[in-house]
């Protein structure tokens, strides 16, 4: 997880895309926000943008009842304040599993359990107790008869490797040497993956100038600046790629093989403070796209060619209530009412621009009447929607019916004004939707 993370937040990792095999772009949700989305219209930013999978940093009872039926892949999550409770009793651990997992399948699609969050880096004195938690899961799972279904594993961030470059070099910090052993050992052992949290922001600003912006960013470098591992003459076109040969180099040092690396979290800032000049919305844009665009050519890095690469990116949304500095609050792809922060190619055919949105407000399927007329005439009165195009005889009036124009005026007042803080309730008349009424597709009031 991202420096200064707290704990015990609730964060969703979701993926995007999944058309190469076994590759599929992802993105966290935080919930730092002051008005954050209810989980319904979450779930309907997610369909809006063919997202795919959700990881849940624990096991939020609203989000896995919103993701219930709709096919995406979710990981739930143990919280680092569950780990050690989890570690010293395999009944609790069972209890967890029961709660968490089996209470809502079939219907929520889980496919993994997420062990706390850089357990070794962010709360040491509980590296003792993490494996014996994955092994409990993992029993638990083998009791229920899911753990063909659903995997277990422990996200890492890059600071347990003590040396990422030269790749081919790389290893553990030694500090970890029985625990990281334990933990690929549990992973081999149970066909799971390698979680890794990979920022190369992070690696970028604290490099000392190291290494050019370029090669953080995904750009060409000149031939002057071509970034080679002097033992295996790979080439590097970017720091992400190192940062996951590292890592595989890191693991290969400790005689193991065929675990795949998953890349739970990384992304860029949008926005930063005086002293933060490289979170600009331009580099974000460029880091995210030029991100998605390599995941999605289903290649490995240079060690593992033929091994797609699974990421998350951080973050859907901003996060305003974050402490430390500005660029803290500031790694959203999205405004939490659905509009983007900027353009962004989420697949190889879907485009995202800014400003754009995901989610609709229109009137409930067999709503009051009288409720739903003093809607229309909030919206067209007070609320001051130009409701022209749904008279009789304008472009909008047909289907000339209430719940039709109510709906009209519902999302034309929620477009504008849901960013405000404006709300689609209408005295409990209306509901959201990832489907833009395609009766006012051509319609936009000035």
């Amino acid at each position: 997880m991202r420096p200064g993370i707290f704990l015990g937040s609730v964060l969703l990792l979701i993926g995007m895309f999944s058309s190469v095999a076994g590759a599929f772009v992802g993105i966290n949700i935080g919930t730092d926000v002051s008005s954050l989305p209810p989980a319904s219209e979450v779930v309907s930013i997610l369909k809006a943008n063919e997202i795919t999978h959700v990881r849940l940093f624990d096991a939020d009872a609203h989000m896995l009842n919103a993701l219930s039926n709709t096919g995406i892949e979710v990981t739930v999550s143990v919280t680092n304040e569950e780990v050690l409770g989890i570690g010293q009793s395999p009944s609790a651990a069972a209890s967890w599993v029961n709660k968490n997992v089996v209470a809502y399948l079939p219907s929520a699609n889980i496919t993994a359990i997420a062990v706390g969050s850089e357990v070794l880096t962010s709360i040491p004195h509980v590296t003792p107790i993490l494996v014996p938690a994955m092994n409990y899961l993992h029993k638990a799972l083998v009791a229920a008869n899911l753990n063909y279904q659903v995997k277990v594993s422990t996200p890492h961030s890059m600071d347990i490797v003590s040396r990422p470059f030269p790749p081919s070099t790389a290893s553990f910090n030694s500090t970890w040497n029985s625990t990281i052993f334990q933990i690929l050992q549990f992973l081999r052992n149970t066909n799971s993956y390698y979680m890794l949290n990979a920022y190369p922001y992070y690696g970028y600003i604290n490099g000392g100038g190291i290494f050019p912006i370029d090669y953080a960013l995904f750009q060409p470098l000149s031939a002057v600046k071509q970034i080679v591992d002097p033992n295996t003459l790979f080439h590097y076109n970017s720091m992400f790629d190192a940062m996951v040969d590292a890592t595989y180099n890191s693991i290969a040092a400790y005689n193991f093989s065929g675990i795949p690396i998953v890349v739970t979290e990384s992304g860029w800032p949008w926005l930063g403070g005086a002293n933060e000049p490289d979170a600009t919305t331009e580099n974000a844009e460029m880091f995210n796209n030029n991100l998605i665009r390599r995941v999605l050519n289903g290649s490995g890095p240079p060690s593992q060619p033929s091994v797609s690469i699974n990421i998350y990116i951080y973050a859907l949304f901003n996060e305003d209530k974050r402490p430390g500095p500005v660029s803290e609050r500031n790694w959203g792809l999205f405004f939490n009412n659905g509009t983007a922060v900027y353009s962004l190619r989420l697949t190889n055919s879907q485009q995202i621009s800014g400003n754009s949105s995901s989610v609709f407000c229109i009137a409930k399927q067999g709503a009051d009447a009288t409720k739903l007329q003093n809607g229309l005439n909030w919206a067209c009165g007070q609320a001051r929607v130009n409701c022209s195009a749904i008279q009789p005889g304008k472009q909008c009036y047909n289907p000339g019916t209430l719940q039709n124009h109510a709906s009209f005026a519902y999302n034309d007042y929620y477009q504008k004004m849901h960013s405000a803080g404006g709300t689609c309730d209408f005295d409990g008349t209306a509901t959201t939707t990832s489907v833009d009424p395609i009766e006012w597709e051509n319609y936009r009031s000035p």
